[in-house]
């Protein structure tokens, strides 16, 4: 299983940016996928996740201005951010749970850089 996320750029403030996860080796419908990041000498912290059924969850600091999702076509889950603030500078990751159930997730990907400027 390998997980590709891409689309991070340096981007302005209040600006938008849409990221990418695209998977291989498996099939995303099936799994939870989850976006976290990690800023700068701070621990890797939760974004927002998707489950196989579709229910969604968020960070608080994201609600209302991030957006999961999933393409099943194209096994290829997108995490949208609008209203773009410097604080959310970090590498993004995307992960993947080989089941719904499991407590934490199996697949990573390798992380892309969002830099937002003030």
């Amino acid at each position: 299983v390998q997980l590709q996320a891409s689309g991070g750029v340096l981007v302005q403030a209040r600006g938008s940016l849409r990221l990418s996860c695209a998977a291989s080796g498996t099939n995303l419908s099936s799994k939870t996928i989850g976006w976290y990041r990690q800023a700068p000498g701070k621990q890797r912290d939760f974004v927002a996740s998707i489950i196989s059924g579709g229910d969604l969850n968020y960070a608080d600091s994201v609600k209302g201005r991030f957006t999961v999702s999933r393409n099943n076509a194209e096994n290829t889950a997108y995490l949208q951010m609008n209203s773009l603030k410097p604080e959310d500078t970090a590498v993004y990751y995307c992960a993947a749970k080989a089941s719904d159930v499991d407590s934490r997730y199996n697949y990573w990907g390798q992380g892309t850089q969002v830099t937002v400027s003030s």
